[in-house]
């Protein structure tokens, strides 16, 4: 005979089972402020942030100096491709423009005049494809660990400048061997770089931001700089093309203050002898500082209202 045990019922009177209690979203807030709690990954203020950059400026210097060492590690010349990129297209570019499109006829030294160009153009151009992958090409590392992310388009546009200066070495030689020497104009050439490196890192947050939300952004960048280029006045020379009346007169003023064709300028007058004061748009060191200015601050703080979003989703 096999007995049958049965669970004891549960008492009448048990209690009901302890639920969270519901606040109010105020309440809320006011609960998490009293607590010392904080939104993960807020934005913070503006002065802030820039103190926390500050406080960064060790991490955005080594990691942009170990982008440089990087990028060409698998090279087989290693680091010679830093100058060679930008001496092979302006080889390109001789004779294509120069020679077949007969671009040079009419200015003078025309050599550094293109090879001063194309490594300046490198410069701008090398820095917002970088910025467009700052945060896309860096997910991991930004969903890891938190830090201010304008930290990631600084340290490649930072990155892009030293290969520049890396560069300028074979650029001072191919000014000397077309009899470019050095005069007290070269010295211009600090102020220039600082300003257009200025409006390189603008330029690269505003890209940054924009590619973290639209990545397809990053797939028309090339055909806009392309453009851009071709409108720069990297192969010819703006003054040249445009003398007479065939062009419109805002067409010509807006190909003049073109910050691109700003900065080139600015670095040939400082470095081509034959490339006079003539030759550069009124009030020139003033649209290349307003430039840095609305575009540097600009896109910093463009890119800093979007602070928490990047990353997620």
């Amino acid at each position: 005979m096999v007995s049958q045990t049965t669970a004891p019922a549960a008492p009448v009177d048990a209690p009901p089972p302890l639920l969270p209690p519901v606040y109010a979203p105020g309440e809320l807030a006011a609960l998490a402020a009293r607590h010392g709690l904080t939104v993960s990954g807020a934005r913070p203020s503006l002065p802030e942030y820039v103190r926390q950059l500050w406080g960064r400026r060790h991490f955005i210097t080594a990691f942009a100096t170990a982008k440089l060492t990087a990028q060409y590690s698998q090279a087989k010349l290693g680091q010679i491709w830093q100058i060679m990129t930008p001496l092979l297209n302006a080889t390109v570019y001789y004779f294509i423009f120069g020679v077949l499109m007969k671009t040079k006829h009419g200015v003078p030294d025309y050599v550094p005049f293109l090879v001063t160009g194309v490594f300046i153009w490198t410069f701008t151009s090398s820095s917002i494809t970088a910025g467009t992958r700052a945060i896309s090409g860096n997910i991991g590392l930004v969903r890891a660990l938190h830090f201010p992310r304008a930290s990631l388009p600084i340290a490649l546009a930072l990155q892009q400048l030293q290969q520049l200066i890396f560069s300028l070495g074979a650029l001072v030689l191919i000014l000397l061997a077309f009899g470019q020497y050095p005069q007290p104009s070269w010295l211009l050439a600090v102020p220039a770089l600082t300003l257009q490196a200025v409006f390189n890192t603008g330029i690269s947050m505003m890209m940054a931001r924009l590619a973290a939300r639209t990545p397809d952004i990053a797939q028309l960048t090339p055909f806009v700089l392309r453009t851009w280029m071709y409108a720069s006045g990297v192969m010819w020379s703006i003054g040249t093309m445009l003398q007479g009346d065939r062009v419109p007169h805002l067409v010509k003023l807006a190909l003049e203050i073109n910050p691109a064709a700003v900065f080139i300028n600015l670095m040939r007058f400082a470095l081509i002898d034959s490339f006079d004061g003539a030759q550069l748009p009124p009030h020139v060191w003033a649209i290349a500082a307003g430039w840095a200015l609305v575009c540097g601050v600009g896109g910093f703080i463009y890119f800093w209202k979007a602070e928490e979003s990047y990353g997620r989703g």
